[in-house]
């Protein structure tokens, strides 16, 4: 699942960004409200999180273009200002969630979660492909009795191929998506991280499979 945070305190931002990726999600900053708005509409997010308080243009403005725009995406608010009347403008803005600052950690990845599951748009939080499930919650690949646990961007990945089966990714398509647009790996690490993926799901003993498509990309398909 991938996350958008939008918050112009840069160690906050980059704190909050590490703890998410350690509970298995692709997060991107940004720090300004106009590059929030324009990684918003390059990009499909499960969740986005926005301090109202932006250069640019503020949460608020941010969240009222993404609301005209008919997006359900789920929102959560981050704010210095703690005020009742403050969480209700938020709220009645279209916010799906506000924390104030300062919070736990804890507490917001928590809230997180708990909005990218309501955000998730398929049966519960296990995704079905021929033989095989892959547990939203814990991480897994599944087949049977046989179990393979899947680190973050094992797990990015198949969660997107789960998602559309038998839909051609491109190399760049899933670089992007997984890593990000700022990141410094090279474009053969989708290629490495496809091969961990085939290897688990030959272990759990998996009657699918990510196929190589030349020229196009990778496809999740029933193994033939």
């Amino acid at each position: 699942m991938r996350i958008l945070i939008a918050e112009d305190e840069v160690e906050l931002a980059r704190g909050l960004k590490f703890l998410l990726e350690k509970n298995k999600f692709s997060v991107d900053i940004v720090h300004d409200g106009r590059d929030a708005l324009e990684y918003f509409h390059g990009t499909e997010y499960d969740v986005v999180v926005l301090d109202i308080m932006m250069p640019g243009r503020s949460g608020l403005e941010v969240l009222s273009d993404i609301r005209k725009e008919k997006s359900n995406v789920p929102v959560i608010m981050l704010s210095a200002k703690a005020k009742i009347e403050d969480r209700v403008v938020g709220l009645e803005a279209g916010a799906d969630d506000y924390l104030p600052k300062p919070f736990a950690t804890e507490e917001f990845v928590a809230r997180v979660k708990a909005l990218s599951r309501r955000n998730i748009g398929y049966a519960g939080n296990v995704l079905l492909f021929g033989n095989i499930e892959l547990d939203c919650n814990r991480y897994k690949l599944i087949c049977g009795e046989q179990i393979q646990r899947l680190n973050n961007k094992e797990y990015q990945l198949l969660l997107l191929f789960m998602r559309h089966p038998n839909f051609v990714f491109s190399t760049e398509h899933l670089m992007d998506k997984v890593w990000g647009q700022d990141s410094d790996a090279g474009i053969d690490v989708v290629w490495t991280y496809i091969g961990f993926i085939r290897k688990k799901m030959k272990l759990v003993g998996a009657d699918v499979e990510i196929r190589t498509v030349r020229g196009a990309g990778y496809s999740l398909e029933e193994s033939k």
